[in-house]
């Protein structure tokens, strides 16, 4: 089996934006290099200032360089077939394979980190990027970050990686069905082989501890090695997978529960790579309040976090055909709702309808009863129900509680019998969470869809 031991310089952090400055490949027997390949690379763009502080590498250096296209197929010759084995290999073989994608060839390479290797032969060691182990390690590097240095400092690292292979590590992570060669190279393997082949949440933590992305999955393991799976080029991911050091989950019944849990979640730990969910809010609410001569004024107005709203839309069309309806049922007046503000009597008192401030017939106690009257009947049309399902495991169930059109709560239960006595009694065994239309949509969706698992009052 041959070896192929790789680093590169580059332009920037990922590859979709950014050229290669410098290749170096050890070509490597399992005893010793036998072969070795280096060049620079003109990348056909400026070399930001802070990679020539790091690396010494600036544009005069590159102006007679070739370019990648030059040397693709003999990088690719070179690479085919071979093990490619990198220090954070993810980084090295996602700019290689964008670079030969671009120059026409498809690499497709078994990848050796050893990162991760280093971490399961040589535990303990209070860093793992490439100067301070191999200063751990005595192991000389010349020229420390440029190509050829830090390949050659790796392949020492590699050798003294197989000298301490007593059981069969390396041969292990080489087989297909093992997951350690698309692994983040900070993340233990034993966090990602304990998921559950079940619905739930899952949280990524950095080394610190601290949640960076929360995700919900139908299946938890396959649903988490997606994120690993293929060498996306971009920035976001690069930075995501080096960030990525312990999993946590939790197990629920159902994808559903699994999709409010993280709703919840995402509100509450506000992750740094959750962008989508952190977005999602009505844009408009209808709402209630009095006016300085004691009428009670319906109004919709854009949605304020932690406002009391009466019902929540996504456009103010809908919010206004909403209000239109309450104001043709409940005889209210427009003026007092917002939706005529020049005249001085709203049509509905033009049209004999309306006996509130526009005449000084109705009071203002009679007005706003009669509101309240609406808003009461509003409250009692919304639903109530349980949506009862399966648990997480086999002698359990699971029950989401929708109480007056709110989301309020859910939890689990072994006896089979627990609503017998209705939805109020169950409500203190039920974990409660935030409630809000992305939510609740989910779960009406859910009981149109599935009317079998509804029990309503």
């Amino acid at each position: 089996m041959l070896y192929a031991v790789v680093d590169i310089e580059t332009t920037g952090g990922h590859a979709s934006a950014n050229g290669i400055t410098e290749v170096a490949i050890n070509i490597h027997d399992g005893n010793q290099v036998v072969e070795s390949f280096s060049t620079l690379i003109n990348p056909g763009i400026s070399i930001p200032d802070y990679i020539t502080a790091l690396t010494g590498i600036d544009d005069n250096m590159l102006a007679d360089a070739p370019t990648f296209d030059d040397v693709a197929l003999q990088i690719y010759q070179l690479l085919q077939d071979k093990v490619f084995v990198a220090h954070n290999v993810n980084f090295d073989y996602s700019f290689l394979k964008h670079h030969l994608a671009k120059s026409g060839f498809d690499l497709q390479c078994t990848r050796l980190c050893t990162v991760r290797l280093s971490r399961k032969l040589i535990p303990g060691k209070p860093s793992y990027s490439l100067g301070k182990l191999c200063s751990s390690l005595s192991i000389p590097i010349h020229n420390r970050h440029r190509a050829v240095g830090d390949a050659d400092a790796t392949s020492i690292l590699f050798n003294m990686l197989l000298d301490n292979d007593l059981e069969g590590v390396i041969a292990e992570m080489l087989k297909k069905t093992s997951k350690e060669q698309v692994l983040p190279p900070n993340l233990n393997k034993e966090s990602f082989v304990r998921l559950p082949n079940q619905p739930g949440v899952y949280y990524f933590k950095d080394a610190k501890g601290k949640i960076v992305y929360v995700g919900k999955a139908k299946d938890l393991k396959k649903r988490v090695a997606s994120h690993f799976s293929g060498s996306k080029p971009n920035k976001q991911r690069q930075d995501f997978l080096k960030n990525i050091h312990h999993i946590d989950y939790v197990l629920c019944g159902t994808e559903l529960m699994a999709l409010i849990l993280e709703a919840n979640e995402i509100k509450r730990l506000w992750p740094e790579n959750n962008r989508a969910m952190k977005r999602y809010e009505h844009k408009y609410d209808l709402c209630v309040f009095e006016d300085q001569n004691g009428y009670l004024r319906l109004g919709i107005d854009k949605h304020k976090p932690n406002s009391k709203a009466i019902q929540s839309f996504n456009n103010l069309l809908e919010g206004y055909n909403f209000l239109n309806l309450l104001i043709e049922k409940y005889q209210l007046c427009d003026r007092l709702c917002y939706l005529q503000k020049t005249a001085s009597k709203c049509k509905a008192h033009e049209n004999g309808q309306c006996f509130g401030p526009c005449s000084s017939i109705e009071t203002v106690a009679v007005y706003n009863k009669k509101l309240n009257a609406a808003l009461d009947d509003i409250q009692n049309l919304q639903p109530s129900f349980a949506l009862v399902d399966e648990g997480r495991e086999q002698d359990e169930l699971s029950c989401l509680l929708i109480e007056k059109g709110k989301f309020y709560g859910m939890g689990y239960f072994t006896d089979k019998n627990f609503l017998s006595d209705g939805l109020a009694p169950i409500k203190n065994d039920l974990a409660v969470y935030q409630s809000n239309s992305y939510i609740l949509n989910l779960i009406l969706n859910h009981a149109e869809q599935f009317p079998q698992k509804l029990y309503k009052l």
